[in-house]
């Protein structure tokens, strides 16, 4: 395969080079680093959100919200969702393709879900040149799902300038670990499913250790529009601090 060609078709947006250019990077083909590179000169300004936390917390359900929210303002979306592996397939082993059936007809909407593969830090080893993959094929907000968080899941900060913690209330000591990683790690913190019982309790705890505590019932769509509001908010402050000074 042509890597000159391959990085053309990606840069065109094309849905079927996009992916053949992520799977040759995850198998660590040296076709896909030579077409990786090609995509350097080139890059379009997208927005990366990185979104992160505990199993349980409700992170598919709240993306599949932010994809509909972004879907209705006009904006592509790309997603990267990094699952653990399976042990017998090598592949992720949750999918979250599955998960998010209702944009999988959507030509504005990429899925895809990456395996580990052993790699730490709660991403993929091909998670970056995914990302870059993405912004180069004009896709306008990419969302970056990490497997789990904790003080050995902060990775996604370095790929996503805006990261979003998921919590939800009734995960009692698994709060209490997260709280180190949350300050080094996340911009907003959500507390989802805050239409159960302690959520006042999880929410007041959390606004103590962050300044930006969001309560979400993501399944419902409550809450949804603070949120994308206050990735918008933080993202301008990342553009604001990235201009050069005049």
């Amino acid at each position: 395969m042509d890597p000159i060609a391959l990085a053309e078709h990606v840069k065109a947006g094309n849905v079927r080079a996009v992916s053949r250019l992520i799977t040759l990077l995850e198998n660590q083909e040296p076709v896909g680093q030579a077409a990786l590179e090609r995509l350097n000169g080139s890059p379009r300004p997208a927005a990366v959100i990185g979104v992160t936390g505990y199993p349980g917390s409700g992170k598919s359900t709240l993306i599949d919200q932010l994809v509909t929210a972004y879907r209705r303002q006009g904006k592509k979306v790309g997603i990267v969702a990094v699952d653990t592996t399976s042990p017998r397939t090598g592949g992720a082993l949750l999918g979250d393709r599955i998960r998010m059936q209702d944009h999988a007809m959507d030509g504005g909407v990429f899925i895809r879900s990456m395996a580990t593969r052993g790699e730490r830090g709660g991403l993929a080893r091909a998670t970056r040149g995914a990302v870059r993959v993405l912004e180069a094929a004009g896709y306008d907000v990419i969302l970056v799902e990490t497997v789990g968080v904790g003080q050995l899941e902060t990775d996604v900060a370095d790929v996503a300038p805006t990261v979003v913690a998921i919590v939800a209330p009734g995960l009692g000591d698994e709060v209490q670990a997260l709280k180190a990683g949350l300050l080094e790690t996340a911009h907003i913190v959500v507390v989802n499913k805050g239409d159960r019982d302690g959520a006042d309790a999880t929410v007041k705890d959390l606004q103590e250790w962050h300044p930006r505590v969001i309560r979400t019932v993501a399944i419902k769509g409550e809450g949804m529009p603070e949120l994308i509001e206050a990735i918008a908010e933080h993202q301008r402050i990342v553009d604001l601090h990235s201009k050069p000074a005049t």
